[in-house]
């Protein structure tokens, strides 16, 4: 079992945020000295969101001053899954183009499964679907608009798109530190064919053993880091013995 740490970056700062909620976060400094920070401490992958695409996805693509964090992460050694306002081919290719080992579709995965479809078959093994969910229904747009879709649905349609990674995230948990919601991941599990991050509440050693008994092959840990709850060290022992 694989433990990604977190960074988000909004407004090219480490931030953490409470519940998705913009209004609602907390500074942790420079996103790339982080990144060296969770090298340093043996992370073997990194899980960067970039919340201002997620957010403001109007924002161009060319932007070099604000992809220049992302591009410096991806060139540290560790491979690194990127997720947040990729929402056009263009938007893939880009991200591979500079250094990610995967790229996460959240929006575009309910929005344009025809997209998710093409991207996986030129991009094998390297897309994941990230279903974020309140209550069990998707939620998109960063955060901002709950869908009617259950997550199971979406989750069925992805793998049959030909996604392999699955990051399910519970929005009322992330950043809260309340613990993960073992219930609606387990069912996300059960959908079968897919490899399945847990994400969103982990605040303890025992919330990642909690993943790994369920079947998640790995678990974003974000604000339980930055705050000591566990050190890295600790997490990554939990998941070599799942």
């Amino acid at each position: 079992m694989i433990i990604y740490p977190a960074i988000d970056i909004q407004d090219g700062r480490c931030v953490r945020l409470l519940r998705g909620r913009a209004e609602d976060s907390t500074e942790y400094g420079d996103p790339v000295e982080m990144a060296r920070r969770w090298i340093g401490q043996g992370a073997e992958w990194l899980h960067l969101v970039d919340l201002d695409g997620a957010i403001h996805h109007e924002t161009k693509e060319d932007d070099a001053e604000r992809l220049a964090p992302f591009a410096r992460i991806c060139g540290l050694g560790v491979p690194v899954q990127w997720g947040g306002g990729v929402r056009s081919a263009a938007d893939i290719k880009r991200r591979f183009e500079l250094g990610a080992a995967r790229v996460i579709l959240g929006t575009a995965a309910l929005a344009d499964p025809g997209l998710v479809r093409e991207a996986c078959r030129l991009y094998p093994g390297r897309i994941v679907c990230g279903i974020d969910a309140n209550e069990g229904r998707v939620a998109v747009r960063g955060w901002v608009e709950t869908s009617r879709t259950d997550a199971i649905d979406l989750a069925r349609t992805m793998r049959d798109a030909g996604v392999e990674w699955v990051v399910y995230t519970d929005i009322s948990r992330d950043g809260a530190l309340t613990g993960v919601n073992a219930e609606q991941t387990a069912r996300v599990v059960g959908v079968g064919g897919l490899n399945v991050i847990g994400s969103g509440g982990v605040s303890s050693l025992d919330d990642i053993a909690l993943l790994g008994g369920i079947g998640c092959q790995g678990a974003i840990v974000g604000k339980a880091l930055y705050e000591g709850r566990f050190t890295l060290e600790d997490a990554i022992i939990i998941g070599e013995q799942l």
